[in-house]
């Protein structure tokens, strides 16, 4: 074979992509993301917002406003894939070895394990250091809803709840589209979640417009969403929490939340630590009532966001785990 043709290149991509995954991985742990950095998903916010200032005028029609909204869900996404195999393609052939090096900064950058442990770890420094102004301040960075008048029991239950949600988006399904199709997959995701993110809420402006985007979301997290309920639950075997309780609940409550795939992480988290989630949050000033996940059975305490840390970052490395076997099966077959 011809190790400069397509065929080798997809040996080459299939051969390195393990050893780039458990790189990366490492780097995502002990770097985070460094507030000066360049990153992917900056430049996908500001193509969406170019999008939305070109498409969007709040006087359309609901019906015109949903079927524009179909052309950022579809030509952001494919086009940033398609560019990303061009560029792979083309590094290919100037350097294998820049080659490696872009796809491990590529993958650290979109993984999200390090950096959403290190914002919550910031919510509850400033809640037991600072004080709440503080605190909702940094609950801020993370969370969707507002935070101007939530106490401290609040706070460290919206930590949770974002902690358990944003882990299957955030680290299981980026890794689940790379392992499958590679680094195009991974920034097809990641551009179809950046869109939910910004254009998925349902409120006068975004409801139709955003309509496209959030139902690919929710396409795409399906199965990555039960599998992060998977490696949730085994981590909850492998720590001091209830696996059992984590089980029970997650059975009972995964189909409670309004978003089919939310509620299976929630769950598992809301059983696992003895909490109960959800319930009623104002969102930009509207008061938003979700379903109860779990039972109150302790009260939401600073320790809370340790543990839920603790689980994210043993479930993350059993997805982790899991991807590169994946890849190496693959590999040998």
């Amino acid at each position: 074979m011809n190790p400069f043709s397509a065929l080798g290149l997809a040996a080459f991509l299939r051969s390195s992509l393990a050893f780039s995954i458990l790189i990366a991985y490492g780097l995502d742990l002990v770097l985070a993301d460094p507030p000066n950095w360049p990153h992917p998903v900056k430049g996908m916010g500001f193509l969406i917002q170019r999008f939305e200032r070109a498409l969007l005028n709040p006087a359309q029609p609901g019906r015109l406003k949903k079927r524009l909204g179909f052309l950022p869900a579809l030509i952001i996404p494919a086009g940033l894939a398609a560019l990303t195999q061009a560029l792979i393609t083309a590094l290919y052939f100037v350097s294998p070895i820049a080659l490696i090096i872009l796809r491990i900064f590529v993958i650290y950058q979109l993984l999200a394990a390090g950096g959403l442990a290190r914002a919550a770890w910031a919510v509850a420094k400033s809640l037991k250091r600072d004080g709440l102004a503080v605190a909702r301040s940094e609950l801020a960075k993370i969370v969707g809803r507002d935070t101007a008048q939530l106490n401290s029991e609040q706070i460290i239950t919206a930590t949770v709840e974002t902690v358990a949600e944003n882990f299957s988006d955030g680290v299981v399904a980026p890794l689940f589209f790379l392992a499958l199709f590679d680094l195009p997959g991974m920034v097809f995701y990641k551009a179809v979640n950046t869109l939910d993110s910004m254009l998925g809420y349902k409120n006068e402006r975004y409801l139709d417009f955003g309509y496209a985007s959030a139902k690919l979301d929710d396409l795409l997290n399906f199965i990555p969403a039960r599998i992060a309920a998977f490696c949730l639950l085994l981590a909850s075997l492998f720590s001091a929490e209830n696996s059992a309780r984590a089980l029970r609940i997650y059975w009972r409550d995964r189909k409670q939340h309004s978003s089919p795939n939310s509620g299976q992480t929630e769950a598992v988290a809301a059983g696992a630590l003895g909490l109960s989630l959800g319930g009623p949050n104002y969102y930009q000033g509207k008061l938003v009532e979700k379903p109860r996940l779990g039972d109150a059975i302790e009260r939401p305490v600073l320790s809370h966001i340790r543990r839920i840390n603790k689980l994210h970052y043993i479930a993350s490395t059993i997805a982790v785990l899991l991807a590169i076997i994946f890849v190496r099966l693959v590999n040998i077959v």
